[in-house]
């Protein structure tokens, strides 16, 4: 899995401005934009998950345990979720990493056009499965980030998730 990239990046998809009146901000060692595609099958899912937990350390991204734990659990949920559902119609998935100076987005395209929900938790089915993107809409609001589902330009989907590198709002600096 070649992972290629190192722009600089913004949550929306834009390069940092320069503050108003002043000089454009210095991006920090960290932060960046990385790009990887793997082949649409159940072995894809722990090398997304060993790819992007080895960049996040060699670029030395501020993240805690807890932080990266979670990026882990979102990045193989979603990672999981296009293997299974969008095969027929991709045969590989693309991953994207990017990394701000406060922030972490991890994003997975395929080329299927269906815009998944969250299914509601029902205690009387049977089957456990279909439960992914609760489990990853629980974490990323666990976190103090978003998740968001969006139509690519050629007719597939980006599922992606931002995060904050420091303490929620709601909890104490550790």
């Amino acid at each position: 899995m070649e992972i290629r990239g190192d722009t600089s990046p913004d949550p929306g998809g834009r390069a940092p401005a320069a503050p108003p009146g002043g000089p454009a901000v210095r991006p920090r060692p960290y932060e960046g934009t990385w790009r990887f595609t793997a082949p649409v099958r159940d072995s894809s899912v722990p090398l997304a998950r060993h790819a992007v937990r080895d960049l996040v350390r060699r670029r030395g991204v501020p993240v805690s345990d807890d932080l990266l734990h979670s990026l882990l659990l979102i990045l193989s949920e979603l990672v999981t979720n296009a293997v299974r559902h969008a095969a027929l119609l991709s045969t590989e998935i693309g991953v994207e990493v990017a990394v701000g100076a406060d922030w972490v987005r991890i994003g997975v395209e395929d080329g299927h056009p269906y815009r998944p929900t969250a299914l509601a938790a029902d205690p009387s089915q049977e089957h456990t499965g279909g439960r992914g993107l609760l489990l990853v809409k629980a974490t990323v609001a666990e976190a103090g980030g978003i998740c968001e589902v969006r139509q690519t330009a050629s007719g597939g989907k980006e599922v992606w998730a931002v995060l904050p590198l420091g303490p929620t709002p709601a909890s104490p600096a550790r």
